[in-house]
C-alpha cells in the first residue's frame, strides 16, 4: 500500500483533428464534395475556419474529433465527478474482479500531507480499510463464498480515497465543456488537477481547437457569481501559459 500521483497519457485521438473540424464546418456550406475542399484548405484557412467557430459557438463540427485518455493515480472519489459528464465512454478498473488483499494504493489530499496528525489519522484509516476487507474475504471463505463473489460485498469498507484506473474518451465539444467547469478554482482539487493536465496534453495536438479552452474566466466573464475566486488575471495566465 503506497500513496500514489496523477498519471495521464492520450493513448489516441482522431488523426489530423483539426483538418477534421474545419472541413465539416467548411462541408456545410459548400456545393463541392470533400475532396475538392481538402485541396482548398490552407493552414490560414484552417485557422479562420476554426476560430469563426469558437467565436460563434458553432460546435458541432467540434464533435467530429475524439480523445482518448489513459488516467492512473485518481481517488475514486475522483472518478465519481468524472463520470458524471454523460457524453463520455469509460472503462474502469473493476474492485469486483481485481483483488485488493495485497494492499490498494490511495490519494492522499493535500490539506492532510501539510499536517502530520492529519496525515496519520488518514494512513491508520487505510490500513484498517484493508484490514477489514481481508478479514471479511477471510470470513467469507469460511462459508464457502470466493472470488468475485466475495470481492464485490468486501469492497464496501474500501475508501473514497482508493486509486483507480480508467480510460476515457469524449469528443472535442465535450472536453470543452468539461475544462470550462472542471478547470476552474471552484472545482474539486483532484478533478482540477486531472482536467489542467488533459487539457495541457490536448493543447499539444489541436492547439487551434483549445487555444483558450479552460474555465470560463480564460475568455470571458467568471460565472461563479459571488462564489468567484476573484483570481481571473492569475488564471488567464496559468492557462495561456499551460
Amino acid at each position: 500500500m503506497k500513496e500514489v500521483s496523477l498519471k495521464v497519457s492520450i493513448i489516441e485521438y482522431t488523426p489530423n483533428p483539426e483538418n477534421v473540424v474545419a472541413l465539416s464546418a467548411r462541408l456545410c456550406y459548400s456545393a463541392v464534395g470533400i475532396d475538392e475542399l481538402k485541396e482548398k484548405l490552407s493552414q490560414k484557412e484552417k485557422e479562420r475556419l476554426i476560430n469563426l467557430l469558437r467565436e460563434s459557438g458553432h460546435l458541432s463540427p467540434f464533435e467530429h474529433v475524439s480523445f482518448s485518455f489513459a488516467i492512473e493515480g485518481i481517488s475514486r472519489a475522483c472518478s465519481h465527478q468524472l463520470v458524471r459528464h454523460r457524453l463520455a465512454s469509460y472503462s474502469q478498473q473493476s474492485q469486483r474482479y481485481v483483488s485488493e488483499e495485497k494492499g490498494f494504493d490511495y490519494i492522499i489530499p493535500p490539506l492532510f500531507k501539510e499536517d502530520e496528525d492529519l496525515k496519520n489519522i488518514f494512513l491508520e484509516a487505510m490500513q484498517k480499510s484493508h484490514e477489514y476487507y481481508c478479514k471479511l474475504l477471510t470470513e467469507l471463505e469460511k462459508r464457502g463464498i470466493k472470488g468475485e463473489t466475495a470481492r464485490q460485498d468486501a469492497r464496501f469498507v474500501l475508501p473514497n480515497a482508493s486509486e483507480t484506473k480508467i480510460v476515457v474518451t469524449m469528443n472535442a465539444r465535450e472536453l470543452l465543456h468539461f475544462f470550462k467547469v472542471r478547470c476552474c478554482n471552484r472545482a474539486q482539487w483532484e478533478i482540477r488537477a486531472l482536467a489542467t493536465e488533459m487539457l495541457r496534453q490536448v493543447k499539444q495536438v489541436a492547439p487551434l481547437i483549445f487555444v483558450d479552452a479552460g474555465p470560463s474566466c480564460v475568455k470571458g466573464n467568471c460565472i461563479e457569481g459571488k462564489f468567484t475566486c476573484g483570481k481571473i488575471k492569475e488564471v488567464r495566465k496559468k492557462f495561456k501559459n499551460l
